[in-house]
């Protein structure tokens, strides 16, 4: 039967997986292998994709992946035969030159250091923690998009640190796998610190099966060693790192257990004082060696190769099938030679094996590092089961009835916390800015230096960065979500939608990631491995209402709508971006972007409880950039919107005048009729123009614009700067229905020239930024005019 047939509680062993490509590759680099059981936990809530359990993790697939997976159920026995006996471990000497050692100079005592492992596995945690460094620790696959760089010091040594993106493999698959390996050819570190999550360690050694190919100085990292005892897990470590021929230090980097005797160690072996380090051929059994010696010898008629690549690990990759080895090899003077030589061993391998040598390959890693655990005394504890609490959770998040209203509930208290607990922190902001702007007039003299104070920067300024509370608790509310691991869940319950717009379930991290800012998620989407996918994410992430518009909302919404209506009208914004991304990408997978679809294969890791000091510096980290760009650029931008308001200045005008006859006046006057369908005045087309830059300058254009309209001063409902640039919105006649739909406008038009400089070098072409600035403005015209117009026939 299928894996697709097997029905929730049910166990299977897997006997074949079928298909071909990428797709087989993945999977089976996964851990989805002939022999190993795999038991299917839950559907998703619309029944698809399921997910499944196998290694002691969990890994979601959609049913029509699934179905290429072959199982037996009934009576079915852990299959072993002559060819996946495990093979051994031998050492040898390093004698085709792949690396030469390095004498460290005494008085530099410098080290290079990479970080490399799965997703999940800590990688970043012990970033942060010997560096100092603030990085983002969320709890899915891919959060880490680029390399990190940090520095060190231990024992008298500075290490210059680098943090990997997390990857499964060092295969040709993904971009981050990609992007990984060529960081370590291209910079090649002194040492590379491979974190292990205790957990899945059958997994996880697939990855170093890889790193040892390539012979490099390696010292691995057993990360939440606690968690390993407290299941009653056991493993000797020494004896594991014998076989794999470099030390293995456990280690907790939430509390920094093992850190020093990590780093200790990397000392040791730069130093070449390490004697457990040594350079070891993991053996791939008689019939792999023997195609893999052939083709090497072949490599190694090229001298310069050996100083970046080892020849061992290019053969090895070359029976993978692997497309960037396929490139390196393709360059070289005899690469018809290779290129000869790997298909005759291809069809030996196939003949003799029944199997094609890539999948040859991955069986026999996860056959030598089943046989290594098993040397190693590895024996999982009575309470092996680290997913115990999870699975109940699970029960209820992704429930089938319960999920999609539990993730709208989550939403709908995130922005009902942001507007209720936000507000008192906001009104004491704002009153410490009037009382600011009152100080300055009193003490001043009277002109031009005076009203830009008052009128540009702290009208300007000030009207944005009340919003900073509001700032912080949605960013803190976001840092939960990730760092507990309930985004994974995210992506797993939206994957059947996802896969409805034609994209991958992939791609709902980098859209919920784009709620809080546009460019770390165009980013984020190098984590996709389809580029169809990919691209059609990046396109449509400017419709999810980054945290930059946040203030603009807060300013109209609290001055329109009663505050019972806030959440909602907040809720109701955030869903017309959804919609209209679902929209447009339906629109660009049919006609504008075509490709390869992948298998939806990502891990969903335990629930972990955040820690209050990572949550707390995260969201203090954020705050800090809106508090930067509150000192740059939308200090820059109000006093140029004051200037452009002030000038040609005429005394003898009322200030509405004033501001007409300006050259901000004129500017906004001359694009007026382009926005007579959404009914928009000069002062809020002016708010759309300045947004470009960055989305906060509409707001602070908006409070140097409205701070300085005529009103009654003598109002009792007028209190302070903030509620004076309220009433003066009301009183030059904005009608909340002309409110709503500039916030619809301002939702869906022209991202900042950061996202679209973010789109440009994500997908490697100008075409596809400009083509996003363009088109985002032309939906934004066309829904708010609909807006409007529907609204004004409602009302």
């Amino acid at each position: 039967m299928r894996l697709s047939e097997l029905k929730t509680g049910q166990k299977g062993i897997i006997v074949k997986v079928m298909g071909h490509g990428g797709f087989r590759k993945r999977i089976v680099e996964m851990g989805f292998i002939r022999g190993q059981e795999v038991e299917s936990l839950l559907n998703a809530p619309l029944q698809d994709p399921v997910k499944y359990k196998l290694m002691g993790y969990e890994v979601s697939l959609r049913h029509n992946e699934a179905s290429m997976i072959e199982i037996v159920t009934e009576g079915a026995e852990r299959i072993v035969d002559d060819s996946q006996k495990p093979p051994s471990m031998e050492a040898v000497d390093d004698t085709d030159g792949s690396t030469s050692s390095k004498v460290p100079f005494p008085e530099a005592r410098r080290i290079n250091v990479a970080l490399v492992g799965n997703p999940n596995c800590g990688k970043t945690s012990l970033f942060n923690f010997v560096s100092g460094a603030h990085e983002r620790v969320g709890n899915y696959s891919g959060v880490t998009v680029d390399a990190k760089e940090g520095h060190a010091s231990f024992f008298g040594y500075e290490f210059s640190i680098v943090d990997l993106p997390g990857t499964y493999s060092l295969s040709a698959y993904s971009p981050e796998e990609l992007y990984v390996r060529k960081q370590i050819v291209d910079y090649t570190p002194d040492v590379i610190i491979n974190v292990l999550d205790s957990s899945n360690l059958e997994r996880n050694l697939y990855l170093t099966t890889q790193l040892v190919d390539m012979n490099l100085r390696i010292v691995g990292a057993l990360n939440m060693y606690d968690e390993f005892e407290h299941r009653g897990d056991s493993l000797d470590t020494d004896v594991l790192g014998g076989l794999f021929g470099f030390p293995i230090v456990p280690t907790v980097f939430k509390s920094g257990k093992g850190v020093e005797e990590l780093f200790r160690t990397v000392i040791n072996l730069y130093e070449g004082t390490e004697k457990v380090a040594r350079h070891v051929h993991l053996n791939h059994g008689q019939i792999l060696e023997q195609s893999i010696k052939e083709i090497q010898k072949s490599i190694q008629k090229n001298e310069d190769i050996r100083y970046k690549y080892s020849t061992r690990y290019l053969a090895i990759k070359l029976l993978e099938a692997d497309s960037e080895a396929e490139r390196v090899v393709g360059e070289l003077p005899n690469a018809a030679e290779i290129k000869s030589v790997k298909g005759k061993e291809s069809e030996r391998i196939q003949k003799e094996l029944g199997e094609d040598s890539e999948t040859a390959v991955m069986d026999a890693k996860y056959g030598l590092i089943h046989g290594a655990l098993q040397e190693a005394g590895y024996k999982q504890g009575k309470d092996s089961d680290i997913y115990e609490t999870t699975h109940l959770l699970d029960r209820l998040i992704t429930n089938k009835y319960a999920g999609f209203p539990i993730f709208i509930l989550l939403l709908y208290i995130m922005f009902q916390v942001t507007f209720t607990l936000g507000a008192y922190p906001m009104d004491w902001i704002d009153m410490g800015v009037g009382a600011i702007g009152d100080l300055l007039a009193s003490s001043m003299t009277d002109g031009p230096f005076k009203d830009m104070l008052i009128e540009g920067v702290i009208g300007g300024v000030g009207s944005v960065i009340v919003f900073l509370p509001q700032i912080l608790i949605l960013y803190a509310f976001i840092s939960f979500m990730e760092d507990s691991g309930y985004m994974a869940r995210a992506a797993f319950i939206m994957d059947k939608l996802m896969h409805k717009m034609g994209l991958h379930g992939k791609s709902f991290i980098p859209l919920i990631m784009g709620f809080g800012c546009n460019v770390p998620a165009i980013m984020a989407t190098r984590t996709i491995e389809s580029r169809r996918s990919r691209l059609v994410t990046m396109l449509i992430l400017p419709f999810m209402s980054c945290s930059a518009r946040l203030p603009i909302y807060i300013m109209i919404t609290a001055t329109f709508f009663a505050v019972e209506y806030q959440s909602l009208v907040m809720v109701s914004l955030y869903t017309i971006g959804i919609l209209m991304a679902i929209v447009m990408s339906k629109v660009f997978c049919r006609v504008l972007v075509r490709g390869e679809d992948t298998p939806f294969v990502m891990e969903l890791p335990p629930y972990r409880f955040p820690t209050a000091r990572a949550t707390l510096r995260h969201t203090w980290e954020k705050g800090k950039q809106y508090l930067k760009k509150m000192g740059g650029i939308i200090l820059i931008a109000s006093i140029i919107v004051w200037c452009l308001g002030y000038f040609p200045h005429n005394d003898a005008l009322s200030q509405q005048e004033q501001q007409e006859q300006s050259y901000i006046g004129k500017i906004g006057k001359a694009i007026e009729p382009a926005f007579t369908l959404q009914g928009f005045d000069w002062k809020l087309d002016v708010g759309l123009i300045t947004g470009l830059g960055a989305k906060e300058i509409v707001a602070s254009t908006m409070g140097v614009l409205y701070s300085g309209s005529e009103i009654d001063e003598d109002d009792e409902e007028v209190s302070g700067r903030y509620q004076q640039m309220r009433k003066s919105m009301e009183t030059d006649g904005i009608t909340p229905i002309v409110a709503f739909a500039y916030m619809v406008f301002v939702l869906l038009y022209f991202p900042c020239i950061a996202a679209i400089a973010a789109i440009k070098n994500e997908s490697g072409s100008w075409k596809w930024a400009i083509f996003g600035a363009v088109y985002t403005t032309c939906v934004a015209w066309v829904v708010s005019a609909l807006v409007y117009q529907i609204g004004l026939l409602i009302v």
